[in-house]
């Protein structure tokens, strides 16, 4: 059978990007330093153009510092507790470090890294670093909401090079052959990581930043729209998406993803609930 350019380009990338001294340096880690470098600069744009509130650059130092530390912390975190559990119970060693101990000490990366957690982990990290420089809460938490779609579009850039989180057995076109599928690696599958990037990441940022320059009062529900559209988005990205070998589906022949993501959406609409409540009793 023969395939274009496009079901084969999985085959033809390589993870890593360089190798320094025997330890691999890969594109998923420099989507992340992409990613952070953007989002400072963005937040910075948007709080500075549009005056949102007046901050210093030690400030938003210390916001977006305290943010990268809750993303790397709570995306680790979340995948041990949401995702393996049980193999890290019997392997604490391997949560925080970059080896594995299973028949002799070898290399192995940080393998595993949840978006969920990410996300739970940021919002406390950052809700602190917000607090403790004396900013305004809800702009700042709303300005960051704002940009995290375009920085989220790295992450699953990286996940597309290196070859994981790839999608379910399609005889589309549009489909790719992913070499690192344990089973029949040379059937087309869905580049659920590009649907994602595309859907939860350009189209998301499109719609919320829209929202937000036509209608001011939006600018107060950002975090809520951000939840609710990302939850959207990804609930049903996941019905093209490989559900994880060791979990598969769960409750109603859902992945663990549309769980999160149900809880997710929830909390969006109840947090827009409770801020238009406050806003109208506290007039």
């Amino acid at each position: 059978m023969s395939y274009s350019w496009w079901n084969t380009i999985p085959e033809n990338l390589d993870p890593t990007a360089i190798t320094i001294f025997g330890f691999p340096l890969r594109w998923y880690g420099l989507m992340y330093l992409v990613a952070f470098f953007l989002g400072y600069h963005l937040v910075r744009y948007f709080t500075n153009k549009h005056k949102i509130q007046p901050i210093k650059h030690d400030q938003l130092d210390s916001v977006v510092t305290w943010l990268i530390a809750g993303i790397l912390l709570g995306a680790r975190l979340g995948y041990v507790f949401f995702y393996n559990f049980g193999y890290y119970a019997n392997h604490l060693s391997e949560i925080i470090l970059p080896f594995s101990f299973s028949g002799g000490l070898h290399f192995t990366g940080i393998s595993g890294m949840s978006y969920h957690g990410g996300l739970i982990g940021s919002f406390l990290l950052a809700s602190y670093a917000i607090k403790k420089e004396k900013l305004d809460y809800w702009k700042t938490v709303n300005t960051i909401f704002l940009v995290v779609p375009l920085v989220y579009t790295f992450g699953r850039l990286g996940n597309f090079i290196n070859g994981e989180l790839y999608g379910r057995v399609t005889d589309s076109p549009i489909g790719m052959l992913f070499p690192h599928a344990p089973e029949n690696p040379s059937v087309l599958r869905h580049p659920s990581q590009l649907y994602e990037m595309c859907f939860e990441g350009f189209i998301l940022f499109g719609i919320l930043y829209a929202l937000w320059r036509l209608f001011p009062k939006t600018r107060d529900h950002v975090m809520a729209l951000y939840l609710i559209g990302y939850g959207i988005a990804r609930f049903f990205i996941e019905f093209f998406r490989e559900p994880d070998a060791h979990i598969g589906l769960n409750t109603f022949d859902m992945s663990r993803g549309q769980i999160l993501c149900s809880a997710m959406i929830l909390s969006g609409v109840a947090l827009w609930a409770i801020r238009a409540y406050k806003k109208n009793h506290s007039r």
